[in-house]
């Protein structure tokens, strides 16, 4: 069989209806690139073994990015855009500084955990967008220090502190702030450069000025939040802290940039989901997504919940487990009125409900992992699954040992980092379950087409 008619026998295969061209003359200029390699493995058999080397020389002459995959109709090649171009150098490039630029964030979560528990985030009484210099001399830290001596939170809670101690609750929260700072500098700079290199697409650099946005916007809900804490109490008795309702918002906030730069550097690093070139994967990977994305939702409201005990001390009573105090339901649980405020500002409520939403997330996770077992689920997937079993196990373990121990900074921050360490495995393992692009959906219909499968996924 000479090349033309190969090329024609390999069109009745793969090749839509409408598209067929039975002249080896108009099948020339739609050759454009080749399938990608697990599909051409899976044309091989049906191909005669003696020309199958021609068939490689002719066509398999262009080795593929993984930023796109491509369907092997001749009749009309079609890739999935991808959203970062100039080669697999470029995607590295981009991929490792999204990857970084979440560590940041990841960190930033985890700092602003230890300022919470240390105390220091009503330490510093103003706000300026652009930052600015710490006070370098005596006068300027005396000048800072009667600033904070006029706010609730010194009179109250700190009354006598001295010089030494005011400090490392400034340095605390200096830290904080200017670490966010440091971020946008570490972002805004590179995306400028690959932007003027032309390695960003359209797509990708409007996803990133969202995201780049969002966390100019943090800063401000930031100062919000600490704007709570510097008001007067409503009573004589109660202690000076930030509105239990703006320091969730600044976390939930935290963790929607942490999860659009994760995703998005995922994206980046891997456009197609592993279980794409095999059906049978495919189809176990939709069916465990469907399981995977309630459990996802219950991490995230979790988390979320966490942000409402911390915002309301809640974790400094009922330092016991499985009971709280002496019984199995607190005095007070629904006493506040209206009755959805028992939720967000009742400390036995808010409190039980942690308990609750934690346990019911770890369950959760353990039954997702047992229905996966039997599962012909790519690998990486599997390990996704066993990892998100193990940290979710190891974060009820951290809540409760913090818990007991009277809330200790050590203990707490671990917490924190926990709580965003289960939401990453999470997200990745969403990301690894996730459907196919409608390109790459072609491919592996069309590879079916020619081993013989006609179902369509």
């Amino acid at each position: 069989m000479k090349g033309g008619s190969l090329l024609r026998g390999l069109a009745r295969y793969v090749a839509p209806a409408r598209t067929f061209a039975p002249h080896a003359r108009q099948l020339a200029p739609v050759i454009a690139s080749a399938p990608p390699s697990h599909i051409w493995r899976s044309l091989v058999p049906f191909l005669p073994a003696k020309n199958s080397g021609h068939i490689s020389s002719t066509i398999l002459t262009r080795k593929f990015s993984s930023a796109a995959v491509t369907g092997v109709s001749l009749g009309a090649v079609k890739e999935a855009v991808p959203l970062v171009v100039a080669g697999d150098a470029a995607q590295k490039k981009v991929a490792g500084w999204l990857f970084g630029c979440s560590g940041w964030v990841f960190s930033m979560v985890v700092l602003g955990g230890v300022t919470r528990l240390t105390r220091s985030g009503l330490s510093m009484t103003d706000w300026k967008f652009a930052g600015g210099l710490p006070p370098l001399s005596a006068d300027e830290w005396e000048a800072e220090f009667a600033k904070y001596q006029d706010s609730p939170e010194y009179r109250r809670i700190n009354k006598g502190m001295s010089l030494e101690d005011f400090k490392f609750i400034y340095w605390m929260e200096y830290a904080h702030r200017m670490w966010g700072g440091g971020l946008g500098l570490v972002f805004a700079g590179p995306f400028a450069y690959y932007i003027a290199k032309g390695y960003i697409t359209r797509p990708l650099g409007l996803r990133l000025s969202v995201l780049m946005a969002m966390g100019a916007g943090q800063g401000f809900v930031g100062w919000w939040m600490v704007k709570s804490g510097l008001e007067e109490p409503e009573t004589e008795y109660a202690q000076p802290r930030v509105s239990p309702y703006r320091l969730a918002a600044h976390l939930t906030s935290a963790f929607v940039i942490y999860s659009g730069l994760f995703w998005t550097a995922l994206s980046v690093a891997m456009p197609e989901p592993p279980s794409a070139a095999d059906r049978l994967m495919l189809d176990a990977s939709r069916r465990i997504r469907k399981l995977a994305l309630p459990v996802a939702g219950l991490v995230g409201l979790t988390a979320i919940s966490g942000a409402f005990v911390a915002g309301n001390d809640a974790g400094h009573a009922y330092n016991t487990f499985t009971k709280m105090g002496d019984t199995w339901v607190p005095d007070g649980l629904l006493e506040m009125k209206p009755f959805i405020r028992n939720f967000f500002e009742n400390t036995a409520t808010v409190q039980m409900d942690h308990r609750i939403l934690a346990l019911t997330t770890l369950s959760s996770i353990g039954l997702l992992w047992l229905a996966a077992r039997r599962l012909p689920l790519n690998p990486a997937v599997k390990t996704l699954l066993d990892a998100t079993l193990g940290v979710a196990a190891l974060q009820v373990t951290l809540g409760i040992s913090t818990l007991l121990m009277y809330v200790p900074v050590s203990l707490g921050s671990a917490h924190q980092a926990g709580a965003l360490t289960l939401f990453t495995v999470v997200l990745a393992l969403l990301h690894t379950l996730r459907r196919p692009s409608p390109a790459g959906l072609k491919a592996l219909s069309n590879s079916f087409a020619v081993a013989g499968c006609r179902q369509v996924l």
